[in-house]
């Protein structure tokens, strides 16, 4: 019988082969990107809506033990002329009540968040504070007195009117507010239809010390949250404001634009202002609380989610309100005794 030996040849890819197979690759991760980012996106929702509820029991469990809601801040007139101010925010102020009593008790809450003291405790990174969504998460080097962190979450302050400086007459229509401590008895629209808190950005450009605003000083003739923001401010163009890059910055401070937000404009709005026009999503703050007021600002919430903001309400309750929410709404969402009649479908 014949011996046959048989050549063993051994088969390969193709370059078209491989080509096609690259090909079915990438269409495939396109196909997958897409869902692993909406997943992400979820969760860091999830993680975004639980740290607001975690503030919210903490202002619950605060009232609790002081009868009262945090002041944003205490500043007094005193007999010489000269301002006391407690320059610590409600952020500070409820920090035993989200396991961070070490911080609390190592600020001197009699001198500023910036003392040579209080650099150790306001420089910690609160990661409550911070929405994973958050890009810049980094600590703030201050100039004038190190670092600090920042945070995500403002406390509701005010439409435009914020505070009318010692002596002032007229509360701010909003939950939080500077000398101000509002009880229960205070939220007669309902808890269930009043804000205390929403998201904005660290690092959020703003515009300030403009002196006072033009169009904008009487806390009685609020601004239509629907008006043109050049027309109502012009200060947003104003070449003698200073424009800074650091708003949400510093948790402990006790500025609206620090530590607020204001129902002046809906949420994510698109506002003028900026050198050049580069930054459209400025807010503007005509005057710092401390200085003595009064204080007008547009300090808007903001997110990074698509389509809205997570919201805590006077309830405990946590919403996701969409950026297209009438400003009208939105506003009334904003006054703990406006009595406006609001539907719960309406946002």
């Amino acid at each position: 019988m014949p011996f046959h030996k048989h050549a063993n040849h051994r088969t390969a890819f193709t370059l078209i082969e491989l080509l096609v197979v690259i090909a079915i690759i990438a269409v495939l991760i396109a196909l997958l990107l897409p869902a692993v980012q909406q997943v992400r996106e979820a969760a860091r929702r999830a993680q975004c809506k639980n740290n607001l509820k975690q503030l919210g029991l903490a202002l619950f469990n605060y009232e609790s033990s002081m009868g009262c809601l945090p002041p944003s801040a205490v500043i007094i007139r005193q007999p010489g002329g000269s301002l006391y101010t407690s320059y610590l925010g409600p952020l500070a102020r409820i920090l035993p009540y989200i396991e961070q009593g070490n911080t609390y008790n190592a600020i001197n809450v009699n001198s500023s968040y910036g003392d040579l003291a209080n650099q150790p405790a306001v420089a910690n990174l609160t990661k409550i504070f911070l929405c994973p969504g958050e890009p810049n998460q980094q600590l703030e080097p201050n100039v004038s007195f190190g670092l600090i962190g920042g945070n995500n979450y403002g406390y509701c302050m005010g439409d435009w009117y914020v505070w009318g400086g010692p002596g002032g007459t007229v509360q701010t229509r909003s939950a939080f507010g500077v000398n101000l401590s509002r009880r229960w008895s205070d939220f007669t629209d309902g808890t269930s239809q009043t804000l205390f808190m929403s998201e904005v950005k660290n690092y959020q450009p703003y515009i300030r010390d403009c002196g006072s605003l033009a169009n904008i000083n009487d806390p009685n003739n609020i601004p239509s949250p629907n008006a043109n923001p050049d027309t109502v401010a012009p200060e947003y163009q104003a070449a003698g404001c200073t424009f800074l890059l650091n708003g949400h910055s510093q948790w402990a401070e006790l500025a609206v634009h620090h530590i607020g937000f204001t129902t002046a404009w809906p949420p994510n709005k698109k506002t003028p202002g900026g050198p050049g026009n580069a930054y459209p999503d400025v807010d503007l703050n005509s005057e710092r609380e401390r200085i003595g007021g009064p204080t007008f600002a547009a300090v808007t919430s903001r997110s990074y989610h698509t389509g809205g903001v997570h919201t805590l309400f006077g309830d405990g309750t946590v919403k996701f309100i969409s950026s297209s929410v009438d400003g009208n709404i939105w506003r009334a969402l904003g006054t703990v005794a406006g009595s406006e009649l609001i539907s719960g479908d309406a946002y």
